[in-house]
Parts: C-alpha cells; structure tokens; sequence
C-alpha cells in the first residue's frame, strides 16, 4: 500500500510540475473523447432510424379497376411464394377512407365527410401493404410486382432508407478521419508529457535504479501520471456528453409529439433512449481516454529505464 501511494503521490506530482503540458493532453484527450462520443450516438442513432424505417416503410400495392378479390389473393399468395416478405395485410378501400378522413380533416373528420355521405372516393383504393425482411431487396420486390398485369400503382420510399445509410456511412468515414487526427495528436502530446517529466527526474531515476530499484517502481508514477491525464480527459467530456444527449432527447421529442417539423416523420424518428446508449458511451469513452494514457505513458517510459 506504501509503495502504491507513492507512486501516486510522485504521478499527481509530476502533473503539478507539468501542468501547461498535463492541460494541453489532457485537453487533447477530452476532444478526442468527446468527438467520438459524439459521432457514436450519431451513428447509432442513423442506424436505429434506418431500422425502423425498415420496419415501419413498406411497400403499397394498389390494383386496377374491377379486379376480382380472387385475383387479388392470387397476387397475395405469388407476393409471399415469391420469398422475403416479412409481413403483408390487406387494406380495404374502407379502411382508406376511414384513415384518410382522420389524417385529412382531423377531429372535424366525421362533420366534414358526411359531405360525402356513402360514396366513398376512395372505392378502387384497397391495398396490400407488404413489409420486407431486407429493405435492400426492395427494388427487386417492387419490379416483382410490377409484373402483374393488374397492378395499378406500386408505392414505396426506399429512397428515405438508402439515404439514411449513404449519410450513416458518410458520417462514419468523417468521425473515423477526425478521431484518428485528434487521436496522434494526443498520443504526440502524452508522449511529450511524459518525456519532459523523466528528464526533470533522469538524476532520481538513476539513483533509485543504482539502489535497487525494479523498472516497474521507477515507471508506475510516470504511468499513473499518463493515467490521469487521460481520466481527466475522459471524464469531463462524457459528462456534457450525459446532458448534450439528454437534451436531444427531449428537443426530439417535443417536435414529434407537438407535430413540429419531425412530425411527419413520427413513426420513424425515434433517438435510442438513454439508458440504452450511455452505459455503452460511457465503457467506449472511459477506456478510450484512460487507456490512451495508460498506454502511452507505459510506453513511452521505457526508453528512458536504460540509465
């Protein structure tokens, strides 16, 4: 126990000595944290969207005119013989209108549709919605059923999908870039600290290692020293990071409930909840800036063991 608080004592001595140094890493480090921080929620949140958009956009398959129901079952049954389907239901021209009503004129919808007493506009608008296992096989599905001679219309956004995994990797590519840089200049920056601190000790570790001295207790409070720095530089960006997302959270939330400008895309914006991202930022980014200093100091301090 003397000897670990020792070499604690001579690390948080050694960060007192050098603190412009200690500052700069360590402000380094929290940057390089807090950007990786950053770019994983964003990344997992692009791809927990584009998940749900596979789950919740599907295809719409509307039929021509004096179609049969028959027929209509048939086309049913070659859609799913046809494989990839995870889900398909059919849609009457009831249900439509039912549903166009409620979207269309909102909580005036049965005063203002009693214009249109039983004549349905929608009476040729039953459908199939079909859901896929793989969103990718959309376009293949799609010309699949456009084969159909009594297919009217086909409506799909794969667009919306393909879009959220073109900008999911888009934003990987530059996080991965910008992480890297901020990444060599903290390892440069550490390594500098570490270095300026064993040459104010060279004389001390000389003699300690004339006495006796193994390499571990001449290089634990030059590790310890490198540790913190990196604690430092891990801690304080994953805090802002706890309250950043928390905000996020509710600044999303309201736009979707109060119908703002994410309101028409309710049933796919949807921000994995926090208790489900942070534990995982918090592991990724603790051991991200500890482990930095932990490993840099290590190495580092060897060079300097041979006096």
């Amino acid at each position: 126990m003397s000897t670990f608080l020792y070499c604690v004592q001579r690390g948080l001595l050694n960060l007192k000595k050098n603190i412009l140094f200690s500052m700069a890493s360590a402000a380094t480090v929290a940057a390089c944290v807090f950007l990786f921080c950053m770019f994983f929620a964003v990344v997992s949140n692009v791809s927990h969207i584009a998940l749900r958009a596979e789950t919740t956009i599907g295809i719409s398959v509307f039929f021509n005119e004096g179609v049969p129901m028959e027929e209509k079952e048939a086309f049913r049954d070659a859609v799913i013989k046809h494989g990839g389907v995870r889900e398909i239901s059919y849609r009457s021209a009831e249900e439509a209108w039912e549903s166009f009503k409620t979207d269309y004129f909102g909580d005036n919808a049965e005063e203002l549709a009693e214009a249109f007493a039983d004549d349905n506009p929608l009476a040729e608008s039953d459908s199939y919605e079909i859901f896929l296992e793989n969103i990718e096989a959309q376009e293949e599905e799609v010309r699949f059923i456009r084969s159909f001679d009594i297919v009217r219309e086909v409506n799909y956004a794969n667009s919306v999908v393909s879009a959220l995994n073109e900008m999911n990797a888009v934003i990987f590519i530059v996080s991965a870039v910008m992480i890297g840089i901020l990444f060599a200049i903290s390892v440069f920056l550490i390594s500098n600290t570490i270095n300026l601190a064993a040459h104010f000790r060279r004389r001390e570790n000389e003699i300690m290692r004339m006495i006796g001295a193994t390499n571990l207790m001449i290089r634990a409070p030059f590790v310890v020293e490198g540790t913190f720095i990196g604690f430092i530089g891990a801690v304080i960006p994953l805090i802002m990071m706890y309250f950043i997302y928390k905000r996020a959270l509710l600044y999303v939330a309201e736009r979707v409930s109060t119908g703002g400008q994410l309101g028409a895309l309710a049933d796919v914006i949807s921000l994995i909840p926090l208790g489900d991202v942070y534990p995982v930022m918090l592991a990724a980014g603790g051991i991200l800036g500890i482990g930095m200093g932990f490993v840099v100091s290590f190495i580092t301090i060897g060079k300097h063991l041979k006096v």
